[in-house]
């Protein structure tokens, strides 16, 4: 086992320890660190504006966005494993977004969804529908990194087609014989026997919305018109803190403002916070379904 002990010593144990040690330390990179005790955790919990908006969306995120993409995985999975006909063209379609680089991705969404000149706002007005301002507003940002997400849905709907496929037929025809219906066939039948695999999906989909960073500041950075560069000071959560997250917020605090203790303590805010939302999901792991009982 040494060797999984070392490693997980070097890159698990050690980083935390010391991200716990920094959070009481005022340290910049480049003088030593001194000690400051609870002024860190002052700092961020009480006169850090950024934290809240920055936690608000990150919880809204994980709740909203994770949803939303198990819900259009699953449901994707579901109508290709019932296509009796050009199953494998569909499953590439549906799947190529996901292999799309999220820098690309997100510069073509901010274009396509641009409220002045975006098509998706010119075939709205066609049909007489006003068209949002999507990343430039406050109320639409989150909303057009959802839409962002659901796009690439293919790695969910892969995982979801293997489960579904898994599913007993047995199960399917017994049901069918007591007359059950294609609702509680599906709820009483595939959601028991995918529930695990359910689950998977809303933890990774937790964790990963935990690290959400790169679609939204470049989305913040392009739809605010700057790209950054030399002499250029950028600050994330454009519009009006609504695509801030906490991942953002730990890089801007460490090496922009070069203030190692406040980012160590909402490193471990975000550790915390993707702890308990694991620790809830697999607690609740048989009501998160349902047993089908």
């Amino acid at each position: 086992m040494s060797p999984w002990l070392i490693g997980f010593g070097v890159f698990f144990v050690y980083p935390l320890v010391s991200t716990v040690y920094f959070s009481f330390m005022r340290y910049d990179g480049l003088n030593p660190p001194t000690w400051r005790g609870t002024e860190n955790w002052v700092y961020v919990f009480t006169d850090f504006p950024q934290l809240w908006p920055a936690l608000t969306n990150t919880l809204w995120l994980c709740l909203v966005m994770v949803g939303c993409r198990v819900v259009f995985g699953l449901g994707i999975g579901l109508l290709i494993t019932k296509i009796k006909t050009g199953a494998g063209v569909f499953r590439t379609l549906f799947y190529l977004p996901y292999l799309a680089p999220p820098v690309a991705a997100t510069l073509a969404f901010v274009f396509l969804l641009n409220p002045g000149t975006g098509p998706v706002n010119s075939l709205l007005e066609t049909f007489g529908v006003p068209g949002p301002a999507w990343f430039t507003d406050p109320a639409w940002s989150k909303p057009a990194l959802t839409v962002l997400a659901v796009w690439g849905v293919g790695d969910l709907m892969v995982i979801f087609m293997a489960a579904l496929l898994d599913v007993p037929k047995e199960q399917y025809e017994a049901a069918e014989l007591d007359g059950a219906s294609a609702w509680q066939r599906f709820r009483y039948v595939t959601l028991p026997n995918i529930s695990p695999i359910v689950l998977f999906a809303v933890v990774t989909g937790i964790i990963g919305a935990m690290q959400y960073y790169t679609q939204p500041i470049v989305a913040s950075k392009v739809a605010s018109g700057v790209m950054g560069g030399s002499g250029v000071t950028f600050v994330p959560g454009y519009p009006e803190d609504s695509t801030l997250t906490l991942p953002q917020l730990i890089y801007s605090l460490g090496f922009s403002q070069f203030n190692y203790g406040a980012a160590c303590v909402v490193a471990l805010v975000l550790l915390a916070l993707s702890m308990a939302f694991t620790a809830l999901l697999m607690r609740r792991r048989g009501g998160l379904i349902g047993s089908g009982d």
